[in-house]
């Protein structure tokens, strides 16, 4: 499940994130976010840990700096 997960965080960043351009309120971005969390807990955790990332990006969240723990 993990390759699967990188491919299609890969897939998203390179042919999808650039025709919505940046509007990630954290750093680092979503799906920089995702893949480092895929890569370091494996699908999973990862997967949960960057759904929940996700979720929190929202109007009334002030973003910043925000690493994998």
């Amino acid at each position: 499940m993990k390759p699967l997960l990188l491919a299609l965080i890969g897939f998203y960043r390179y042919a999808i994130s650039p025709l919505l351009g940046r509007r990630c309120r954290f750093f680092p971005s979503c799906s920089e976010y995702a893949a480092e969390a895929v890569e370091k807990y494996g699908a999973g955790k990862g997967g949960r840990l960057a759904l929940q990332r996700v979720f929190r990006c929202h109007p009334w969240n002030p973003g910043g700096f925000d690493p994998v723990p």
